[in-house]
């Protein structure tokens, strides 16, 4: 199976959002305003939430395991956001291929729903994208910090970055920024650094994860991380 693209994504979500609505006032093939990239987002909003049951507002704020998740689950409760947590992965040993095949089902379901509202998948890729087999591992956040090398990290960030999204996924659960001060706390090891200014330095990461913003682009991050 062939991974998708970050442009094959697009053309995807939009083809599914055009789609996905019908027997709206606007009249048949007539998008509503939710759906028209060339409103207002705040207009879009508005028209979205205006049209949203409450079960489906609560559904668009909950984030479930992949491990309970399924098609008819993000079907029933309106799902808004999936996690695969460390660990949480579609077998041991699934290829890349296998991760987008997942993620574009849970996804497909979500876009079958009344209002079509797309999901985002998250992963914990942290030092690299861990939870995915063959997937390239970096030191974890102790020993980057311990480079006191800000674009090193940042580069770290862009590879990991391309790696995620060969597997379907646009959300990363990074970077951890904790500032650890006592060893007693057992994710020390996430921690950057004892010393805040050298984790701040160390949040470089981010723009790696995110990638530059084209000039004048208007829809948003290109990636999601946080």
């Amino acid at each position: 199976m062939a991974l998708l693209t970050a442009p094959a994504v697009a053309a995807l979500l939009l083809l599914f959002w055009s789609s996905a609505y019908g027997g709206d006032a606007q009249g048949e093939g007539v998008p509503p305003p939710y759906q028209d990239a060339s409103k207002d987002v705040e207009v879009r909003v508005r028209d979205l939430l205006a049209r949203m049951t409450l079960a489906e507002k609560v559904g668009q704020m909950t984030q479930i395991e992949r491990i309970v998740a399924s098609p008819q689950a993000l079907r029933d409760y309106y799902i808004g956001s999936l996690l695969s947590g460390g660990g949480s992965v579609p077998r041991k040993q699934a290829t890349a291929a296998e991760w987008v095949a997942m993620v574009s089902d849970f996804q497909k379901a979500c876009l079958s729903t009344r209002l079509g509202i797309p999901m985002i998948y998250g992963i914990d890729a942290v030092h690299g994208h861990n939870n995915v087999y063959g997937a390239t591992i970096f030191p974890h956040n102790v020993g980057l910090g311990a480079t006191r090398d800000p674009n090193l990290v940042k580069r770290i960030g862009a590879a990991t970055a391309l790696e995620v999204r060969a597997t379907g996924i646009q959300y990363a659960f990074a970077p951890c920024i904790a500032v650890c001060r006592d060893p007693r706390w057992g994710r020390c090891y996430e921690s950057y650094s004892e010393d805040h200014r050298i984790v701040q330095a160390m949040t470089e990461l981010i723009p790696g994860l995110q990638g530059d913003v084209p000039q004048n682009f208007t829809s948003g991050m290109p990636f999601a991380a946080g």
